[in-house]
């Protein structure tokens, strides 16, 4: 009902007001992007587009004062006549005039450098000011490529056919266009509720549009912004650190304001910096415009060339507040000679700033949809829409939206299918895929020759995966059903194994899933993989190590897990298991021909006759819970997307109880429980913890495989991205336990801080990352281990790798070694 009400005020606010249109341009007559136009007063304002068109919506045109304002050109103040409902009014703007006459504060002192500290000074009192509003937000977002090539390291690119029919000859076109319309409520440093009252992407009526409020809050008072690195604002409490500063000259606002026009430079080029201009008003030191530049390698994200932001603001002569009424966003990147560029505006308009606001105002839902945000037709967007479409977008959506019902339709949908749904013959090795897009189903099969399917360990030799799987789904109700099968095939050992797998998500909403699953398989030990086929593959094979310890696996298992509460997740589980001991079966390498193997047993890897264990079953049932605090969330109609509150911790809950077995001694209950929390330290980068403790009860005589493992690494091969869940150089089972423990991994990633400013290795672009970890276990001394290293490390764009020095100890043993991080092994298994 709320939001109904809200729809209709806004909608009798369009239709009952008048609208102000035009052209804007120099001198010349080249129009001019990115103009505020607002009315004298008031929050009405908009911005003009690409080709300097505007329209301005107010409430009656009538001895209106309308206000021109654009950076490097002198405010222009019209007042208007009431003519007519509509009025088109076009605007030709002068070049303003800088002055360094008026500036004199110490001959012998940088002038900017005075200015600036006193916007330091005056930082707080002036973003107090701005620090609770609400106001309408307009928002619009296209996305677009460039020169995009047939192929990408030999690899066909495969669009399909809605995003490729968007590119003319040369592969260039528009990917992504759309716009959003919401009433947003803001109290700082971070509460938000928004609901968007209108969403629009073009091609996809059922679409509904990411550009969100939450998404675009740049704030310059603040000491940072945040990016995938923080940035130093150039008003920061410790900008004179990071920037130097020259003023470039003043001039008068049409409230005979002295603005005064500073360049903002980078002391050190590796540092996360802006450069371009901060315009500051004389007196209040507040914010007039920024018009800034952020270099891609500056924030670590080498794809990025260089990002633009700009941002005006309007002074309101009643309450004396400067508030940011227009905001644009463009960058251009790119990669394997692909270009893409993009651009999002923002308007702001309608300010209101009350005192305070009710309790009820914020809470954990950040964004809502109007149930019919969609659904608004051309009527409502040409009336409302505070940015005037290009002649480009107005063609993208009169092309896509025309062409959306076709590509809809079955006679389409079939006939695409039909195309890529031909089977050839290398298809039995290479896999193949079957796609029905109109019914929302889809199979396929894994083929016998890709990166993954073909593995080595000594238990099985050579072995190979393949399988089936099937999908059906369904977009609006968040519905998700999957078949599967996989065939795995020992080459050695001369056993096929397999196991099948059915899912079905219930929505998108609490996310319901309930997972069955069941066969034979080879399983590690330690539950957790800590080695993976890949790495355990080459290292067998170069090196005659084989670490990964197996054991044949004969289950049955179904597993049911909902998010129960906002931010908190349960997952119940129950499964069969039935164990059985296996035997190395080769002694196949590369290399090393003459060495062996060490046997598969992990607790006497010399012993190749006694088992690791004795054959034996039983049942398992398990709680798991996951709690992330002050969760916040995006209801849309076609679900609910959860977003974890950074200041919280995420803690994890477990109890895991065998019984059923086939001997008494095989059954146990344990608890566990985790704490992961990201600690960020504004510039200066993150500190990663994350801690974990148990116990086991009735435990004394179980099998080694429930055991508590810990991921050690003997490859000295890093696969993923933070070492926080890894001891880098401990061997994988030595300190496995069936008693209590305690693990601790801590990891500071400077983000550059400290790398930054490092002649020579600032040239690398890297991070470095200082760690600790340590295991407590009871009969035994802690192991602990520091780690210190280098990451980001790569060539160009690509920097996927990592390097860090380790020193370990435990119980007066010492170990020194270097691990080195491969990103990309991700992706092999």
């Amino acid at each position: 009902m709320k939001n109904i009400i809200l729809s209709a005020l806004l909608l009798f606010s369009v239709f009952s007001s008048a609208q102000i249109k035009g052209t804007i341009t120099d001198e010349k007559g080249n129009p001019l992007p990115f103009v505020s136009v607002f009315e004298e007063g008031t929050y009405r304002g908009t911005t003009s587009n690409e080709q300097g068109q505007y329209q301005l919506q107010v409430k009656e045109i009538g001895k209106n004062k309308i206000v021109f304002q654009y950076l490097g050109f002198k405010t222009q103040k019209i007042t208007v006549s009431p003519d007519s409902k509509n009025l088109t009014l076009d605007i030709k703007m002068q070049e303003e005039s800088f002055s360094l006459n008026e500036v004199v504060i110490d001959p012998k002192n940088n002038p900017a450098n005075a200015i600036i500290k006193s916007a330091i000074a005056n930082r707080k009192e002036n973003s107090e000011k701005t620090s609770r509003f609400t106001a309408d937000f307009y928002s619009k977002g296209i996305l677009k490529v460039k020169d995009l090539p047939k192929k990408i390291l030999g690899q066909k690119i495969d669009l399909g056919p809605d995003l490729s029919s968007n590119l003319d000859s040369t592969g260039t076109g528009i990917l992504y266009l759309s716009e959003t319309l919401s009433k947003i409520s803001f109290q700082k440093p971070d509460k938000l509720k928004e609901t968007i009252i209108a969403s629009k992407i073009s091609g996809n009526n059922n679409g509904f549009s990411y550009n969100t409020a939450a998404l675009s809050t740049y704030d310059f008072y603040d000491n940072t912004l945040e990016f995938d690195v923080n940035l130093i604002s150039p008003i920061a409490s410790n900008a004179f650190n990071y920037y130097k500063y020259k003023l470039e000259g003043s001039f008068y606002d049409d409230n005979k304001h002295q603005i005064y026009k500073i360049k903002v430079i980078p002391k050190r080029d590796k540092e996360p910096v802006v450069e371009g201009y901060i315009y500051i008003v004389d007196d209040s030191f507040a914010i007039y415009a920024l018009d800034v530049d952020i270099k891609g390698y500056r924030v670590k994200n080498e794809f990025t060339e260089v990002m633009n932001l700009k941002q005006s603001f309007s002074y309101n002569a009643e309450n004396k507040i400067w508030s940011k009424n227009a905001q644009t966003l463009s960058f251009n990147a790119g990669g394997f000679g692909v270009k893409f560029s993009g651009q999002f505006n923002y308007v702001y308009s309608n300010y209101e700033f009350p005192d305070s606001f009710s309790k009820k105002t914020f809470g954990n839902e950040i964004v809502a949809f109007d149930l019919n945000a969609n659904k608004k037709d051309n009527a409502f967007w040409n009336e409302i829409r505070p940015i005037p479409l290009t002649l480009e977008e107005s063609t993208d959506y009169t092309k896509k939206d025309s062409l959306q019902i076709i590509r809809k339709s079955k006679k389409y949908t079939d006939s695409i299918d039909a195309k890529n749904n031909k089977f050839k013959v290398w298809d039995i090795l290479r896999g193949y895929d079957y796609k029905n897009t109109f019914k929302k189903y889809s199979f396929k099969y894994d083929g016998l020759l890709n990166l993954t399917s073909l593995s080595f360990n000594t238990v099985q030799g050579f072995n190979l995966d393949s399988g089936f799987s099937f999908k059906k789904w369904n977009e609006e109700n968040g519905k998700t059903t999957s078949l599967s099968t996989t065939f795995n095939y020992g080459f050695s050992d001369e056993r096929l194994r397999v196991i099948g797998e059915f899912s079905h998500r219930f929505n998108n909403i609490n996310y319901a899933t309930i997972y069955v699953s069941g066969g034979t398989k080879t399983a590690q030990f330690n539950s957790a993989e800590p080695i993976t086929k890949f790495v355990n593959s080459i290292s067998s094979l170069f090196f005659k190590d084989n670490y990964m310890k197996l054991y044949n696996l004969e289950f049955t298992q179904i597993s049911y897990t909902q998010d129960i509460a906002n931010g908190i997740n349960l997952n119940a589980k129950l499964g069969y298991e039935q164990r059985k001991p296996l035997f190395n079966t080769t002694d196949y390498s590369f290399f090393k021909r003459d060495d062996i193997y060490s046997s598969n047993n992990p607790l006497a890897p010399n012993d190749f006759n006694t088992p690791a264990f004795d054959p034996h079953h039983l049942i398992k049932a398990g709680l798991n819970a996951r709690i992330n605090f002050g969760n916040k969330y995006i209801s849309r109609p076609d679900g609910r997307y959860n977003f974890k509150d950074e200041k919280y911790p995420t803690i994890f809950l477990a109890f895991e109880k065998a019984f059923a077995a086939s001997e008494k001694k095989y059954e146990f209950e344990r608890i566990g429980a985790a704490v992961q929390y990201d600690l960020k330290l504004d510039n200066k980068g993150v500190l990663g913890m994350n801690l974990k403790a148990g116990k086991f009860f009735n435990a004394e005589n179980i099998s080694f495989i429930d055991y508590r493992h810990f991921n050690g690494n003997q490859t000295h091969i890093g696969t993923t991205d933070r070492y926080l869940n890894v001891f880098n150089l401990m061997p994988y089972y030595t300190n496995s336990t069936n008693d209590r423990y305690f693990e601790m991994h801590l990891e500071h990633n400077d983000m550059g801080y400290i790398m930054n400013k490092i002649p020579l290795l600032n040239l690398l672009k890297s991070t470095m990352n200082i760690g600790f970890h340590s295991l407590a276990i009871p009969d035994r001394k802690p192991y602990s281990e520091f780690t210190v290293g280098l990451d980001n490390l790569g060539f160009g764009k690509f920097k996927l790798f990592r390097i860090d020095y380790v020193h370990s100890y435990q119980a007066g043993v010492q170990q020194n070694g270097v691990v080195f991080g491969l990103k990309i092994l991700n992706v092999l298994d």
